[in-house]
């Protein structure tokens, strides 16, 4: 098994899911502690991908791994979406009329907002991570106690399911990037990520936004951070329509340049399909 992928999370995480989805049984996931974790083990060689989460439909997007991308110079060779379907995970002989305290992440615990709402008896506790509050829990060892998490969390750590797709959205996804440290992107694909940041002159982002509208190459998705160091300096991170091999692409992209303080391509890559029920 040649290939290694690291991943942001304890055994269990959705990252993790990510990871085998996208890889299948090819791979050897590699949980770290944090983001920066990941990105440095692929830039020493340790491991040979990273899989991050960029987006999610409900929460946004997570802007730690977006300044990371900014300041890191791996490249975005793939996408993968992950159903998030949360469940309720207990100690093995617990029952659900046990439980009176419930962890998890706070934007799980956010996502299975009414659910949690029809137990106003539950003490709701924000924890670092939904696979990580399934193994406090395990390690804690009281039938009183559960988390929210995924089905992979609870066979991880040999716990029991007390309820299934208790998140109050169903169309719940989780977008993801693969990394690789390459000096090339794939010579295929059908989007291309990209951040930039416009020169501070009246009109510029429309300058710089309409580089793709004149060569009628679709921007669906557009959005600004602060970029950090420079004080009221924003970048705008950018999702497009087509590979950069492509003449109207690449030649959309050859003007940005002239028109923005700075550009800077993430990747080309297969746009990923929505998982299955």
């Amino acid at each position: 098994m040649s290939q290694r992928a690291a991943f942001q999370g304890v055994r269990g995480a959705y990252s993790e899911d990510a990871v085998h989805s996208y890889f299948h049984d090819d791979v050897e996931a590699v949980p770290c502690n944090e983001f920066e974790e990941v990105f440095l083990k692929v830039e020493s060689g340790e491991v040979s991908h990273a899989v991050v989460p960029v987006e999610n439909s409900l929460e946004g997007s997570v802007t730690a791994v977006s300044d990371l991308l900014l300041d890191s110079d791996l490249t975005v060779t793939g996408e993968v979406l992950v159903w998030v379907r949360h469940c309720l995970i207990g100690h093995p002989e617990a029952a659900l009329q046990d439980i009176r305290r419930v962890y998890s992440h706070p934007q799980a615990l956010g996502q299975c907002r009414a659910f949690l709402a029809a137990h106003p008896e539950w003490e709701k506790v924000p924890a670092y991570d939904t696979a990580g509050s399934v193994m406090m829990v395990k390690e804690r060892g009281l039938r009183e106690e559960a988390a929210i998490a995924s089905r992979r969390a609870a066979s991880a750590y040999g716990m029991k399911i007390l309820a299934e797709d208790i998140q109050t959205g169903q169309r719940n996804y989780t977008r993801f990037f693969v990394l690789e440290k390459t000096a090339s992107m794939p010579t295929e694909g059908d989007k291309t990520s990209l951040a930039f940041s416009t020169k501070n002159i009246p009109g510029a982002l429309h300058k710089c936004i309409g580089v793709f509208a004149e060569r009628g190459v679709n921007l669906n998705k557009l959005e600004s951070r602060p970029r950090k160091g420079r004080t009221w300096e924003y970048v705008f991170y950018a999702d497009i329509d087509g590979h950069v091999s492509d003449p109207r692409v690449r030649d959309a992209l050859m003007e940005l340049v002239t028109k923005a303080s700075f550009v800077k391509v993430f990747g080309s890559y297969h746009r990923a399909k929505e998982p299955r029920a």
